[in-house]
């Protein structure tokens, strides 16, 4: 069973005087299996909180419909297995931290023991022990989303919906996130979430979807999509005649590099890579090695939302 599934899911705002349309989500269709971890990209404005928000029932979609867990969206049943993290979470902050998640905690349920039980748990995980008995006014932004992220995580959910939940933290807040994702998939949780740090989604997610305009432009796994694009071929060589150089200009993409008695050659595909070859075994070069250069994930991000933005 898929724990996220949605068809032609879509929404669109009216805003100014005049009422004027504006389409934030079109026609989405995904799929997110259960036990995976899922990265949803995309530049500010392109829909990502939009669908979040359609997928907690915030927001009522305009077109299409979606499934959570098997269940239809606003179904309480999904929603008691659900937990999710807002872009920017707004607590009561005259509570302090404890007082807060005890309050939660109660609102889905939990008995009083297996509340103190998970709060004192989820704070050790993501280290605001210390901070428990300070009124939430006194957090910094990086305290208040680790908080955020124990809340989330408080009714033991099958699926958790983060936004942006690295936003706001440092170097080590963000490693210790990554550290906490891996393990809620390690548990068979399902995560779903936004994030524009493109490198903590390559350590986590098994498969990434790009959302541009409001419509997703690419998903799959991430490394099928890693695979899927050869950006250049370098090729390693010695012994090569310095009178054939300018013959394999229009070949390379990049001046050649010199490393000791060794040349570094880039060229674009597999076609110029023949031609290339062809050449200095012809002029008696040594050929060291060949080395496809994978895009990578922010080279693939990059590729599909510049030619899109103004």
């Amino acid at each position: 069973m898929n724990a996220i599934e949605t068809e032609k899911l879509g929404k669109e705002h009216r805003t100014g005087f005049w009422r004027k349309r504006v389409c934030a989500l079109s026609q989405l269709d995904l799929t997110v299996a259960e036990g995976e971890v899922f990265g949803y990209l995309g530049p500010n404005g392109a829909g990502k909180t939009t669908t979040l928000k359609l997928l907690m029932g915030l927001l009522r979609p305009t077109s299409g419909d979606a499934r959570l867990l098997g269940r239809p969206l606003g179904d309480v049943r999904a929603k008691q297995q659900i937990g999710f993290l807002p872009e920017q979470p707004s607590f009561y902050d005259y509570l302090t931290g404890r007082e807060l998640l005890d309050f939660f905690g109660q609102l889905v349920g939990l008995d009083r023991s297996l509340r103190r039980e998970r709060v004192e748990r989820l704070a050790r995980q993501l280290r605001i022990e210390s901070a428990l008995e300070l009124q939430i006014r006194k957090y910094s932004k990086g305290m208040l989303q680790r908080l955020g992220l124990a809340q989330a995580l408080l009714n033991d959910p099958r699926l958790v919906l983060l936004d942006e939940p690295m936003s706001g933290l440092d170097p080590l807040g963000r490693r210790e996130v990554r550290d906490l994702l891996l393990r809620l998939k390690s548990e068979g949780r399902t995560v779903f979430f936004s994030s524009h740090i493109i490198p903590d989604v390559e350590v986590v997610c098994d498969r990434v979807g790009i959302l541009v305009g409001g419509r997703l432009v690419a998903q799959g796994p991430l490394d099928e999509i890693l695979l899927a694009r050869i950006a250049s071929i370098e090729v390693t060589a010695s012994q090569v005649p310095p009178e054939i150089m300018g013959e394999l200009d229009h070949l390379l993409v990049t001046r050649p590099v010199s490393r000791g008695e060794q040349l570094l050659l880039t060229v674009r595909d597999e076609g110029a890579l023949a031609e290339l070859v062809a050449r200095l075994v012809e002029a008696k070069a040594a050929i060291h090695a060949i080395l496809p250069h994978r895009e990578s994930l922010e080279e693939y991000f990059l590729r599909h939302v510049e030619p899109r933005e103004v």
